[in-house]
């Protein structure tokens, strides 16, 4: 995905002599950042970590480099970071997902009650392999999952090479289909993005 119509870089740079500017940015990303962060973290976090993650691209809006393949992958890699702080919290999340099976995140996008209880029959070890990879491993396998993001975008984000997001991918679906089986549904679903080499 790229930046959107508006020009993202160019509404960083404008920010620069006028701050005000980088309030449009914030209106276009920050919904999906949210979303993505609330998956991880859940909602209470998610609004914390969103505001925290445009308040740093905010302040570090004059180190963005427009050669980058967009502002997306930019702000996500800033959201990764301030998610990183909050692991253990993520952990212990995925943690009482694994015990309970009950994802309060999911119910929003769960419709009946067929679906809920397959859904959560699936997310107990789901969220229990989820909290056994490392941090990196999660990082990417995620961010491929749930912002959508091609190998490129994800090698932006998180500064590795595309290479390393592919041997990461690789590592944490395998990781996933042995201790979940079937039930990694998507997350272990091979899918190519388009420009992303197979």
């Amino acid at each position: 995905m790229t930046d959107s119509a508006g020009g993202d870089a160019e509404l960083i740079a404008a920010s620069l002599a006028e701050p005000e500017r980088f309030a449009a940015l914030f209106e276009r990303h920050a919904p999906a950042i949210h979303q993505y962060v609330a998956r991880r973290l859940g909602r209470d976090a998610a609004d914390d970590v969103t505001a925290e993650t445009f308040l740093t691209a905010f302040r570090i809006r004059a180190r963005f480099d427009p050669a980058r393949a967009g502002v997306r992958p930019w702000l996500y890699g800033i959201a990764a970071k301030q998610i990183g702080r909050q692991r253990r919290e993520e952990v212990r999340a995925l943690k009482l997902l694994a015990r309970t099976g009950h994802d309060p995140v999911a119910d929003s996008w769960t419709d009946s009650a067929d679906d809920r209880l397959a859904a959560e029959a699936a997310a107990r070890p789901l969220a229990g392999a989820l909290a056994h990879l490392s941090a990196g491993d999660r990082h990417v396998l995620l961010l491929f999952a749930w912002a959508d993001f091609s190998y490129q975008e994800i090698a932006e984000a998180l500064g590795i090479p595309v290479g390393a997001v592919r041997s990461r991918l690789n590592r944490a679906r395998r990781k996933l289909r042995t201790a979940t089986g079937a039930a990694g549904g998507p997350l272990t679903e091979a899918r190519i993005h388009e420009g992303d080499p197979a």
